[in-house]
């Protein structure tokens, strides 16, 4: 059994090493899906083209999508759980927080 084999049919892992998955169709809430050979339920509904974590990511990790870090993890991102904005930090960019 390969790899990608073990995944659900809905999120494709774009290269090896990678510890999001780009989702290719509609999950929903609630939904059981086949994660690296893990049964995991979704948290929420996700969309085409929203990441998934398909490992548990502790904070401070690299987020790698197609081979390279797209940025860190802000906090402990479990297992099937949402990757984007509200988890997931950048090296390359700074917020100024306006006081």
């Amino acid at each position: 059994m390969t790899e990608h084999s073990k995944n659900d049919h809905r999120i494709l892992v774009l290269a090896d090493g990678d510890n999001v998955a780009v989702i290719k169709a509609t999950i929903l809430a609630g939904e059981c899906i086949r994660l690296r050979g893990h049964d995991v339920v979704v948290p929420q509904t996700l969309g085409l083209g929203h990441k998934l974590a398909v490992e548990n990511i502790p904070a401070g990790r690299d987020i790698v999508k197609y081979g390279f870090p797209i940025g860190f993890a802000a906090t402990d991102i479990p297992l099937g759980t949402h990757v984007h904005v509200h988890n997931l930090s950048s090296r390359y960019t700074q917020v100024e927080v306006m006081e």
